[in-house]
């Protein structure tokens, strides 16, 4: 990790959950982080957790990944302040619980892949302008996907989310391909943990026995992808607890 010292990583999702634990560990190696979140006092209240030392590197910002203007603002002010971006990690994600095809779900459905592929679309795209711009070829992307996105969950109740997931597996392949035509290093990465303790599942009625993976399993995941040489490209890590039953 001692390439990535001082430079500029966005976390999007970064107020709670793996989200934070990513922003925890990417301040321990000493990047600059620039947490995106609806909640800014959470992500305020993250930054109580570090170090005086590294707190310094800590940047916050409101964003929410649904609505288009808001990430066109953050990254212009990103863009104004930072001079380019170096590591985006697309955290932010939703899980609606439920059945697709309940009534008056309409919201819950648009929430669910607005977040989680029109956000991950818009900070991606507005990320690698910003790389191109600045002729950073040597980035990387992280996608925080899901193993429900290459395999659906036996039981009901998942909504839409495995869906929006898949759409995540497939765009990841799709933004490898582009970034082969525009000839660049920039790495692309997809990380699919399965069930994590976190607040995405609350709510979910999972069977008793249920194993769970925690947080800091999933930022450490991020430093390894992150860690590989510059020749290396981790495309797809899939992360189960022991005795997962899915």
């Amino acid at each position: 990790m001692e390439r990535w010292k001082n430079k500029i990583a966005i976390v999007t999702g970064a107020s709670s959950g793996i989200g934070a634990a990513i922003v925890l560990e990417l301040i321990k190696c000493e990047m600059i982080v620039i947490g995106l979140a609806r909640r800014i006092d959470r992500l305020e209240a993250l930054r109580k957790q570090m170090s005086k030392e590294f707190e310094k590197n800590f940047h916050t910002k409101q964003c929410d990944v649904t609505k288009e203007e808001e990430i066109s603002n953050v990254f212009n002010w990103i863009d104004e302040k930072f001079q380019g971006v170096h590591v985006l990690i697309n955290n932010a994600g939703v899980m609606g619980t439920g059945m697709t095809m309940a009534p008056n779900n309409s919201d819950l459905l648009r929430r669910t892949f607005d977040t989680n592929v029109m956000g991950l679309l818009w900070c991606t795209r507005e990320a690698f302008l910003l790389m191109k711009k600045y002729s950073i070829d040597d980035g990387h992307i992280i996608h925080m996907n899901s193993i429900t996105g290459h395999n659906p969950p036996v039981m009901a109740g998942f909504h839409v989310y495995s869906a929006s997931k898949h759409a995540v597996t497939t765009i990841t392949e799709t933004h490898r391909r582009e970034l082969l035509a525009e000839k660049t290093n920039i790495k692309i990465s997809n990380i699919s943990p399965g069930i994590v303790d976190t607040e995405l599942y609350i709510g979910m009625s999972l069977p008793p026995e249920t194993q769970y993976l925690q947080s800091i399993d999933i930022a450490n995941a991020v430093l390894y992808v992150l860690g590989t040489p510059p020749h290396v490209q981790v495309h797809d890590l899939i992360i189960k607890p022991i005795g997962e039953i899915f």
